[in-house]
């Protein structure tokens, strides 16, 4: 089990290299986090929900992700209430004394069960903690860390962020405030981010060892531009804004309190002439080429903060300049529609509706059954999207894939004022036709997920922007998914070159491949 001395001290980035390790030494490793709090989530083939970082995980181990990865997800809807995702379902939404007094005591078997199957399917699981194991107002119900170890009998790894300053006493302070016998089930540390000269931090390492009898596993070096999807919006305070000032396409995403799935534009932000950034004010704002409106958990709220912070009128009047487009996905989809409601207090304390920006003929009613679910088809013949009309696409139909994760259905009062953006289906079912954009190709939204990592769409989309602009287009920069596997790889070396992999297969209680007889 990998756990941390406090959230964001890298514990999904080194599990994820673990995976892809281990998968290289011959093995099957499947990943595992019982309880995960985040807003960006991963649909499994079977069209259920869990966490984006175990999504990413068990891509590193070649295989499918299921629930049993990620028994139990916690969606944050607003201060003090998330929503509840049980197995990849909506269970309940509740208050975090409520999830704490009535859920927590009934949830050792449901995740216990989980990790039970994972075992009998997998060579080695690795087990992911959540913030520390230290929290000493919630050890006694905990179930994603030293409780989860004992229940499942797994050593445990701690990782700390040296990056943060303070390394040695978050490490001793951590195993201080744990029990003896959790204590005990620590067998060795890894420093991660480490920037500096190793010789000059290597006195504290050896009296961190003498201290604690336990050993330090390795320390890793801060890897800048890690492309590894995200387990939660905390680390987009990490990201500059107008990070590669010098770019040709400058797109601005909204990033309001409840922003979800903002790895949608991951594969944007890798693109040579592109320059993502993440804005909450008007000034901030400045003048770009695209403004995005991403997915959110609360889209009334969200959109409440568009309204409130100055930035539907900063919005409005970018949008009116020739070649900006405005453009929806999901939650923001929703929110260039006409009207919302929510009549069953979906995200909300009770019953609540909106005007939306008005920017499409559309109104959404959110449902108590969330529609989850991968999604594949073809760009509309006559779709209203700028794509550039060179040899990329060739005439032929541009491809798209992504996914679905919303609890709004959204309805179309006027289809004769705009055009269908996608003709998709879910799971080789029946084609439909999905999105809506303005005849000009200013506005268009959708309810994909990871529509821009389709390559031929994304560098088509963009160099779409590129003409309008005057500029020459580019040809196709790279594949997202095999970015997505260099970067595993690349991480995973990383991490060999710098761990002391004999001991973390002694930890195990197995033998490196080159020792096995």
């Amino acid at each position: 089990m990998l756990q941390g001395t406090a959230s964001d001290v890298g514990k999904s980035v080194i599990t994820t290299a673990l995976c892809r390790i281990f998968k290289q030494d011959g093995f099957q490793p499947a990943p595992f986090k019982s309880q995960n709090m985040a807003l960006n989530s991963y649909v499994t083939e079977d069209g259920k929900e869990i966490g984006r970082a175990q999504g990413a995980q068990a891509e590193a181990c070649g295989i499918e992700a299921t629930t049993d990865m990620n028994p139990i997800l916690i969606k944050p809807v607003r201060d003090m209430h998330s929503q509840i995702v049980v197995h990849g379902v909506p269970f309940a939404q509740m208050s975090a004394s409520d999830y704490r007094q009535h859920f927590l005591p009934e949830a050792k078997q449901t995740v216990m069960d989980a990790l039970n199957r994972l075992r009998d399917t997998y060579d080695i699981i690795l087990m992911e903690g959540a913030g520390s194991p230290a929290e000493i107002n919630l050890k006694d119900r905990d179930i994603v860390n030293m409780n989860l170890a004992g229940w499942a009998d797994a050593p445990v790894i701690l990782i700390s962020d040296i990056d943060r300053g303070g390394v040695f006493a978050s490490i001793v302070g951590t195993l201080e405030l744990l029990e003896p016998h959790e204590a005990a089930r620590v067998k060795g540390f890894i420093v991660n981010k480490f920037r500096g000269d190793l010789s000059l931090l290597q006195p504290g390492l050896d009296w961190l060892e003498e201290r604690t009898g336990i050993p330090v596993l390795g320390v890793l070096p801060y890897i800048r531009d890690i492309q590894i999807e995200a387990e939660d919006s905390v680390v987009l305070d990490s990201l500059r804004h107008g990070k590669r000032e010098q770019s040709e396409l400058d797109i601005a995403v909204i990033r309001y309190p409840r922003i979800s799935n903002f790895t949608d534009f991951d594969a944007l932000s890798r693109e040579p002439d592109v320059n993502v950034r993440y804005v909450t004010s008007p000034e901030e704002l400045g003048s770009p080429d695209v403004v995005i409106l991403p997915g959110t958990k609360d889209t009334i709220g969200d959109l409440n903060f568009v309204r409130e912070s100055g930035l539907e009128q900063a919005i409005a009047y970018q949008a009116e300049r020739q070649h900006v487009q405005l453009v929806g996905i999901c939650g923001g989809y929703q929110m260039l529609g006409e009207h919302l409601t929510d009549p069953y207090a979906v995200e909300a304390d009770q019953a609540q509706e909106a005007v939306g920006l008005d920017r499409l003929p559309l109104s959404t009613t959110f449902l108590q059954h969330k529609h989850t679910v991968r999604a594949s088809g073809y760009v509309h013949s006559n779709h209203p999207i700028r794509l550039y009309k060179g040899k990329l696409d060739g005439g032929l139909s541009v491809p798209v894939n992504g996914y679905e994760i919303h609890m709004g259905v959204t309805e179309c009062r006027e289809p004769e004022q705009v055009t269908a953006l996608f003709e998709i289906s879910h799971a080789g079912g029946q084609t439909f036709l999905e999105g809506w954009g303005t005849a000009d190709g200013k506005v268009w939204g959708t309810y994909l997920h990871g529509l821009f990592e389709s390559d031929q769409f994304r560098r088509s989309w963009l160099n779409g922007l590129r003409e309008a602009k005057g500029l020459a287009p580019l040809e196709e920069t790279y594949s997202a998914q095999a970015r997505k596997d260099m970067e595993f790889d690349r991480v995973a070396a990383s991490l060999r070159s710098s761990l002391d992999m004999k001991r973390v297969y002694e930890i195990m209680g197995m033998k490196q491949p080159d020792q096995v007889d």
